[in-house]
Parts: C-alpha cells; sequence; structure tokens
C-alpha cells in the first residue's frame, strides 16, 4: 500500500479546512423543531396503533385466518367503491347494530354511518384540515368541531381523554402517512318507521 504524503504547508491545511468548513455547512443539520416533529410523530403512530384507529378506518379483507386489516388501504376509511344496499332490519330486541364486512359502515339506530378517510389526501381525506380543525373534532363530536355530529361507532367520550398533546402526536402522525384518494360516502339519516299509528 503506498503512503499519503504529508501535507507541510499551512495554506494546504487551511485550504482544507476551508473545504472540509463549505461542504458541512450545505448538509443540513437536523433542527430542533423537526426532531420533536418526529418525536411527536412516533408518538401519534403509536397512539393510532394502540387506540384501534385502524379498527374501524382501515377497510378489512379476507384473509386466510379470516377477516384482518387491509393496510394497503390503511386508515383511508370505507372503500368508495363498496356502494352498500340498505341496511338489513334487526327484530326488536337486544340487537341493535349491524355492520358491513369491511367493518368500515355501521347502521344503527342514527342511521349509517361510514369512517372517515384519516389520510392526508387533499381531497378526500384530512389533508385540508389544521391542528385545531382535528382537535375541535374530538373535543366537540362535531365535523371540524362545528359541522355534523361525528356518528357511532367513534368513541368521541374515550377519545376525549387523549390530553393536547396525545391528539397533536396523532395528528402529526396522520400527515405522515401515505395520503390515498377515497371519497367516503356522506352518512344517512335513521329508517323511517313504516309502523301504522
Amino acid at each position: 500500500m503506498k503512503a499519503i504524503p504529508a501535507v507541510s504547508s499551512p495554506w494546504a491545511v487551511a485550504a482544507a479546512a476551508a473545504v472540509a468548513t463549505v461542504m458541512l455547512s450545505a448538509v443540513p443539520a437536523a433542527s430542533a423543531a423537526d426532531t420533536a416533529t418526529s418525536a411527536k410523530a412516533t408518538r401519534g403512530h403509536y397512539l393510532v396503533s394502540t387506540s384501534g384507529c385502524h379498527d374501524c378506518h382501515t377497510p378489512f379483507k379476507l384473509g386466510p385466518n379470516g377477516p384482518e386489516p387491509d393496510m394497503s388501504r390503511a386508515l383511508s376509511g370505507h372503500p368508495e367503491s363498496l356502494v352498500m344496499p340498505p341496511a338489513p332490519q334487526l327484530p326488536p330486541g337486544p340487537w341493535l347494530v349491524t355492520m358491513a364486512a369491511t367493518n368500515t359502515a355501521f347502521a344503527g339506530p342514527w342511521g349509517v354511518s361510514f369512517t372517515a378517510n384519516l389520510t392526508p389526501d387533499a381531497d378526500t381525506g384530512l389533508g385540508q384540515w389544521t391542528l385545531k380543525n382535528f382537535m375541535d373534532t374530538i373535543r366537540t363530536g362535531r365535523h371540524m368541531g362545528r359541522g355534523r355530529p361525528v356518528l357511532p361507532p367513534m368513541p368521541i367520550p374515550v377519545y376525549n381523554n387523549f390530553t393536547d398533546d396525545d391528539l397533536e402526536a396523532v395528528y402529526s402522525y396522520l400527515r405522515t402517512i401515505q395520503p390515498i384518494s377515497n371519497r367516503v360516502p356522506e352518512p344517512l339519516p335513521p329508517a323511517q318507521s313504516t309502523a301504522a299509528k
């Protein structure tokens, strides 16, 4: 192996130091804000993964062991291509709710609800939502904090126990996932009773 000659000129050392400084300054250092955002998103991923979000907002498919979340459509809500027939009528008694095989459409006394697209798609998901819109929705139980009620089975009373930091973490994580274009239908009102008075 050939030995590298030693640099003896002070000018050469100074020039090498200057070049190294310029090259290192061109590499962006992670800012404290980037690090904090990454930590929030990591916490949000944990909360989404442990709080049942995928149970309803990720459509189910039939796998080798039965129904399982279709992670290729993670958190994209009720599939727009799945047009639901009228919900079956349950007989009087203790049964209250019916649901689609995808676990994304639910029918009960409130009508028919469809799980929302939580991906950051700008047209069909949460892409246009601000942190305030997201937090107001959870805190008030109303769409964007001021619209229609958020319907069952969304556990708004449970999620109201999240701290503001928890909700900010969930929102931060949802901003990092793959946007999926999927326009979820609007909820349907309860079926009118046809019983004679």
